[in-house]
């Protein structure tokens, strides 16, 4: 079931489908690329979006992404913003595990910003492609 919902932006409206609380549909196709991002590889949640076909989703990536820190097998670790700013630490619940999952992985961060992003960036409309 999808529910809809508007959402104040900018003064305009944003129509937002909202998944039901099985993360179905969009939210399943989201945790499918994230397992796809190899170790010590970063994506942008705007990468994956694009990716899905839906460009300009890059916030509903980051609700997926927030969804889905109740499950081990998606790397949500790996998904940063477009700058390579760690966004989403916020929601891993304790002081830092975001960076030290990445460091962990040989990704370099300082300031919560990836610091060697162009060699780590994994663009999954280009590492995926047919």
């Amino acid at each position: 079931m999808i529910f809809l919902k508007s959402l104040p932006l900018v003064g305009t409206f944003l129509l937002v489908s909202i998944m039901a609380k099985d993360h179905s549909n969009f939210f399943n196709n989201v945790y499918d690329v994230a397992r796809l991002i190899p170790f010590g590889r970063v994506t942008s949640y705007g990468a994956i979006a694009h990716y899905l076909g839906s460009k300009g989703s890059a916030r509903i990536v980051g609700w997926a992404m927030n969804a889905s820190h109740i499950m081990d097998d998606v790397p949500a670790h790996r998904v940063v913003n477009r700058a390579g700013i760690l966004t989403g630490k916020h929601h891993f619940g304790t002081v830092n595990p975001m960076q030290e999952r990445l460091e962990a992985e040989g990704v370099k961060v300082v300031n919560d910003k990836i610091q060697n992003l162009n060699q780590v960036y994994w663009d999954p409309t280009v590492e995926l492609a047919l």
